[in-house]
């Protein structure tokens, strides 16, 4: 093992030697675990769902309210519903209010059961289900 010391200005050393890491205990060499670290990150943000109607016409107006957590007011929050088993994005949106809720003013026109749910800033909502006849 090598060691170079150079002075550098007024007092000042620099030594350029391999440094060695020593546990400082017996328990310190040992990796922390991958759950522990999960445990340590932040909450994810949440929102929930809410339909004003359980049943509706064609085209027939009605809301779709909730609130979210853990998340900045002013979020952009977008209604989904699900086409051929998949979540597509309808162009009804929002920001989040101060409050952290959001109300939502919605026409299906699908008949049948359609499910939607409330996607934004990282979270995803329950699905709610609302018939339309």
């Amino acid at each position: 093992m090598s060691r170079r010391i150079a002075s550098v200005g007024a007092g000042l050393l620099i030594c350029s030697a391999p440094l060695v890491a020593a546990p400082l205990a017996a328990n310190a060499a040992a990796p922390q675990p991958a759950a522990a670290a999960v445990a340590q990150q932040a909450p994810k943000p949440t929102l929930t769902a809410k339909a004003s109607v359980k049943s509706i016409k064609a085209w027939q107006q009605f809301h779709v309210s909730g609130s979210s957590t853990r998340m900045a007011a002013g979020t952009r929050v977008t209604l989904q519903q699900m086409q051929r088993n998949k979540w597509v994005s309808l162009p009804i949106h929002m920001n989040t209010t101060r409050s952290h809720t959001y109300n939502l003013r919605v026409k299906l026109g699908l008949k049948g059961l359609n499910k939607i749910r409330i996607v934004g800033g990282g979270a995803v909502s329950n699905t709610v289900q609302v018939t339309v006849r």
